[in-house]
């Protein structure tokens, strides 16, 4: 079966004219997707010379082919500052590791079996929580996590709401875990790699497990995967304040929060439960964010407030925490046929998209 470690390698040799590095080392070929022969993936241009992206499209194409896929389609985009920034630290690093010689530094244990949950770990872990069922609150994780990845942040995701696991599907994974040496190796979607309990259980078969066992399995999350290099974590906590809640506190005491609420008071008024649990814990609340704020008109444009006003606002002032944003009511406009169609994610370019971005940028500030 075609990987995308195979898809990497041979892409290998392509080399970026600005860097003089593969596109591979600068890690310049994202969202890479296998599916029965198919493969998609977004391609990062160091230049928007026409010539040079009609040259790039037709290597990484025929390298692809060469290495099995049956048919390919590629993205093209620019890279962003942030993208920028980190393809000149990896040529400086590069130039500096051969002028000294730096075998020895290639050769050193991989971060990849870093602890992440240690507090030395440098990855900001970020719980996703809720006062109840309902308010989008997986929603806003899985937009959030593709967002910081589209800032070229590294990000993973684990869907922690172990009852009502839902992450895989809204992302469009159709693939499992592998395991390799013993360890897991997480799926990765858009840029963001992604471990969830329904990889793990047959036909969306329900869990019937006590606190116990969703401790240990949590920890087998944290643990047992093979994360590599992380900038984020983020959680995908269950609603309320039951027992993953509570061991996700206890096991992370540095991870901070976003509480995710509709405009209606009662949802924000059980939110606050939520935000109460992150105060008592000492955890931080990065902000709040205010799902289903409104629905837009397409035709005219006009907002109606279906679930009230305030909700969000009242929330936040009663938390101490910023309104990091008012997301409208709404479906992504994907298409099924789409390569790296998901029932769930927002385009990049599309208004909603965006406002994620924007929520990404400022988690970033703040974090």
């Amino acid at each position: 079966m075609l990987t995308r470690e195979q898809l990497l390698a041979s892409a290998s040799e392509i080399i970026d004219p600005t860097y003089g590095q593969s596109l591979a080392e600068l890690q310049c070929i994202r969202d890479l997707v296998v599916k029965e022969g198919q493969v998609s993936a977004t391609v990062l241009l160091s230049t928007n010379d026409e010539s040079y992206k009609a040259r790039l499209q037709e290597e990484v194409t025929k390298a692809f082919e060469r290495a099995g896929a049956a048919h390919v389609h590629l993205r093209l985009r620019e890279m962003s500052d942030y993208e920028r920034n980190e393809a000149d630290r990896k040529k400086q690093a590069s130039s500096t590791a051969e002028q000294t010689g730096a075998a020895q530094s290639q050769a050193a244990p991989s971060a990849a079996t870093t602890n992440v949950t240690a507090p030395d770990s440098g990855v900001n872990i970020i719980a996703i929580a809720s006062g109840k069922g309902g308010v989008g609150k997986s929603t806003v994780t899985v937009n959030l996590a593709v967002a910081l990845a589209r800032l070229g942040k590294k990000v993973g995701l684990v869907d922690a709401d172990i009852y009502g696991f839902s992450v895989p599907d809204m992302m469009g994974i159709e693939e499992r875990p592998q395991l390799e040496n013993n360890r897991i190796i997480p799926v990765e979607r858009f840029g963001v790699k992604v471990i969830s309990m329904g990889f793990f259980v047959e036909e969306n078969t329900p869990v019937i497990w006590r606190g116990p066992m969703l401790g240990k399995m949590l920890r087998n999350f944290f643990n047992e995967v093979e994360w590599g290099e992380l900038d984020y974590l983020l959680l995908d906590l269950p609603p309320g304040t039951g027992d993953v809640a509570l061991d996700v506190h206890q096991m992370i005491p540095q991870s901070k929060e976003i509480i995710v609420t509709t405009p209606h008071a009662t949802a924000a008024f059980v939110a606050a439960r939520a935000g109460a649990m992150a105060i008592h814990t000492n955890h931080q609340i990065l902000g709040i964010v205010e799902n289903m704020s409104y629905y837009s008109c397409s035709d005219c444009g006009k907002k109606d407030y279906i679930f009230g006003r305030g909700g969000g606002a009242k929330l936040a002032e009663e938390l101490h925490a910023p309104l990091l944003a008012q997301i409208p009511l709404g479906v992504p406009d994907n298409h099924i046929a789409e390569p790296d169609y998901s029932p769930s994610v927002y385009k990049a370019d599309s208004d909603t998209g965006n406002m994620y971005l924007d929520v990404a940028r400022r988690i970033v500030e703040l974090s």
